[in-house]
């Protein structure tokens, strides 16, 4: 496995701030409502100005869907961190393995489900969100390019293997909120990943 670079303290404590202001906007979302709650009503309940809010967010919508920017590096340093001789499927399915630690965290179980729910509800969130696992899909695409040595610029299988394997992810979420949550959700993405064999 590679070794992975350490990431500087103050990228550190950015990602901390942001993590906290996410999850004090989940609980007034939960509260009082995603369209009911302001930006004043964020700043307020975290005892920061709103310049300081917009340090960290461009907007509410950017607050909600903030996590796929988190996942999308998250992601990126975990691919790059696989062995260069793993298969790149195999990769993937182990670099996913934030997005399962996030929807099996039985402490954030009834909040991710309830963010699941504002962003499924709101038409701009749930685009938003699309726009978003776009540019994650593009950011693994290098990767896996780099892995395979095909330039996703001029080959499309980088492509579509990162967005294969992103809709593994899609698509194992949607089953796991919309059932009772039996099964894991690393088990419902393995059952996905494994509907298919990249070549």
């Amino acid at each position: 496995m590679k070794q992975s670079t350490p990431i500087p303290v103050r990228e550190r404590a950015r990602r901390a701030m942001r993590a906290e202001l996410a999850m004090l906007a989940q609980d007034l979302f939960a509260a009082k409502g995603y369209e009911q709650t302001t930006i004043d009503d964020l700043v307020a309940a975290a005892g920061i100005s709103r310049r300081t809010f917009f340090r960290y967010f461009t907007s509410k919508e950017d607050l909600v869907l903030g996590k796929y920017d988190a996942w999308s590096q998250m992601l990126v340093e975990g691919l790059a961190a696989r062995p260069a001789d793993e298969p790149v499927w195999e990769s993937l399915r182990r670099a996913f393995d934030v997005v399962v630690e996030y929807f099996e965290d039985v402490t954030l179980a009834e909040r991710s489900l309830a963010m699941e729910q504002v962003i499924h509800d709101n038409p701009a969130l749930s685009a938003g969100e699309l726009e978003r696992i776009s540019r994650v899909q593009g950011e693994l695409a290098e990767l896996v390019g780099a892995r395979t040595g095909r330039q996703a610029a001029t080959d499309p299988r980088p492509t579509v293997i990162a967005g294969a394997a992103l809709a593994c992810v899609v698509a194992a979420k949607d089953v796991w909120i919309t059932t009772d949550r039996g099964r894991p959700f690393g088990t419902l993405l393995d059952e996905a990943m494994g509907a298919l064999k990249p070549v």
